[in-house]
């Protein structure tokens, strides 16, 4: 495996955004015909909080002032709409749901000026009801305003249709953005990592680009895209041939090594799960061919979006929001990185440098500095609406917590300003989670199965409950069941915070000292006279040992 991570050049790489992953299921591709968009917010900067704006009317002539949602930096004033939707997390009450993840791509594209896509994802969600409309807002404001950001993919899902749209900005002087939006096939899967995605667009037809002269934008049905995206390519240098063989992905975000392990191998870890034909695609995931070909090739890239070998339960897109490679050779609790307990740690980001050869981490869906994370179940016409399963911290130690679309308030526990990075909260969930999170990295392969033990009970109560809570819906009426939702959200929410806390408190008591004190029907064990038993002390592992014995005394 050194081999794999070893490169002669050091290569320029985005390691700052080379954050948050995107998992995206056609309704006709899960088991109970939801659509479902998952997402993790990973950045070392972001606290873990559920976002939530109410509903609210507005008087004629009001504004809304845009500040960029990573910095809170001012931007610019736009119109506010007679009336916004109430907005829960990154879903509002329409069930539609938006997600995103950034990929930079060419720096003379980008620009400060303008709206940024944050701000973009939250004024759409509060304005629009459908994945398309949303594409239509956050595009008709990027013309309008400017877009302030890095290449961005972003998800739109409905209860319909889902959508991954790859956008970037046109440079300074230049207002507005290049992009392309694809609806992926009700009964496929699809992802993005950090990396653009959308490969080559279909030419317009007659109809298509008579109607494009007018709007600045080629509708070709289940693809749109700006009119002008080859010829802008064309005129920046960053594309030449024939019209046919455009790509989005090479023209601007191409390949590099960072963008192929630290990127598309999170989307090609999802896939496997549901297909047997992945393997295929290791030597392009871990960019063996673009080494071996001198950048000059990555090789057979993966598809936008393939076919389940299974329908999908939202479950299971939780639990891909878990994976840290386990079972392949990229499992990055495997080796001596990982210690002699199996850490995910890595310190000093994703790369580091040794004889001016840059050598790189595997970079896994779950991720110790995830602030938050939901999966998205947008569930048609059940009476209670969508479920978002919301949870903060490293997605591998969190609970998934039904958040309700239909929800008037969010759980004390997980409400913005309810602690920050630097103020400790005994009420946060955020930092409720990141101190059994970070227990668990001290001893990862004994502690985390105790981990997963709690977190596979708490969701089998939550999903057993889901049935019961839309036949209850049924029989209410709608203020009913919204305060219905409120309450179990709330309530529930609480509990699993309640619950982390006592079982912090536990590994802290079993796990001291590098010790394992026994534990046996629910409580620790004691001797006859009420003393505590001797702690085992478990030795580190053999594959550890063989490592450490060399420069080891021994007699």
């Amino acid at each position: 495996m050194k081999k794999l991570f070893s490169l002669g050049v050091l290569l320029a790489a985005w390691t700052s955004v080379l954050a948050c992953t995107n998992f995206l299921v056609g309704k006709d591709a899960s088991v109970d015909g939801s659509t479902i968009i998952s997402y993790a917010a990973d950045s070392y900067s972001f606290y873990g909080y559920l976002h939530f704006s109410p509903a609210a009317d507005h008087e004629k002539g009001s504004v809304r002032e845009v500040v960029e949602w990573d910095t809170g930096r001012p931007l610019c004033t736009i119109p506010e709409v007679e009336h916004t939707y109430s907005v829960v997390g990154n879903t509002n009450e329409h069930q539609l749901t938006i997600g995103e993840t950034t990929w930079g791509g060419r720096e003379e594209l980008w620009d400060t000026v303008g709206i940024d896509y944050g701000s973009l994802i939250y004024i759409a969600l509060e304005r629009c009801k459908t994945a398309r409309e949303a594409i239509d807002c956050v595009t008709s404001l990027v013309k309008e305003y400017g877009y302030a950001s890095e290449g961005e993919s972003l998800s739109f899902g409905d209860p319909d249709e889902i959508w991954i749209m790859d956008i970037i900005g046109r440079g300074k002087g230049e207002k507005g953005a290049v992009w392309v939006a694809t609806r992926i096939p009700d009964d496929c899967i699809a992802a993005h990592a950090n990396q653009a995605r959308t490969q080559g667009v279909p030419a317009p037809t007659k109809a298509a680009a008579k109607k494009a002269k007018k709007t600045g934008i080629v509708n070709m049905g289940d693809i749109i895209y700006s009119a002008d995206i080859i010829q802008f390519a064309r005129r920046k240098g960053l594309f030449e041939g024939k019209d046919s063989e455009f790509s989005f992905q090479k023209a601007f975000n191409p390949y590099d090594f960072s963008g192929l392990l630290a990127c598309e191998a999170r989307v090609w870890s999802f896939y496997r799960h549901f297909s047997d034909d992945m393997d295929r695609f290791l030597p392009f995931v871990t960019g063996q061919t673009f080494l071996a070909t001198g950048g000059k090739d990555a090789g057979e890239a993966m598809p936008l979006y393939i076919r389940p070998n299974h329908k999908v339960s939202a479950q299971e897109v939780k639990d891909c929001m878990r994976d840290q490679y386990e079972g392949t050779p990229l499992d990055i609790t495997k080796g001596k990185a990982a210690g002699a307990w199996g850490s995910k740690l890595r310190y000093g980001g994703l790369k580091y440098e040794l004889d001016s050869v840059a050598y790189w981490y595997q970079r896994p869906t779950a991720t110790q500095q995830t602030a938050w994370s939901f999966v998205s179940q947008m569930r048609g016409n059940k009476p209670a609406g969508g479920i978002f399963w919301f949870g903060v911290d490293d997605a591998a130690t969190n609970v998934y917590v039904p958040m309700y679309s239909r929800i008037f308030a969010v759980p004390k526990c997980m409400e913005k300003g309810n602690g920050d990075l630097y103020t400790y909260s005994a009420t946060s969930a955020w930092w409720a989670f990141n101190l059994v999170a970070n227990k668990a990295y001290e001893k990862y392969e004994r502690i985390l199965p105790e981990i997963r033990q709690r977190q596979a009970m708490w969701e089998e109560r939550f999903n057993a409950q889901v049935e019961a809570i839309d036949n209850e819906a049924a029989r209410l009426s709608e203020s009913e069941i919204d305060k219905m939702l409120t309450d179990y959200s709330c309530r529930e929410a609480e509990e699993v915070v309640k619950d982390w806390k006592e079982l912090y408190i536990y590994l802290i008591t079993k796990y001291i000292d590098g010790q394992e004190r026994k534990f046996e029907n629910g409580q620790f064990v004691r001797n006859a006279y009420g003393q505590p038993e001797m702690p085992n002390r478990p030795p580190f592992p053999e594959p550890f040992l063989r490592q450490i014995a060399p420069e080891t005394l021994h007699e």
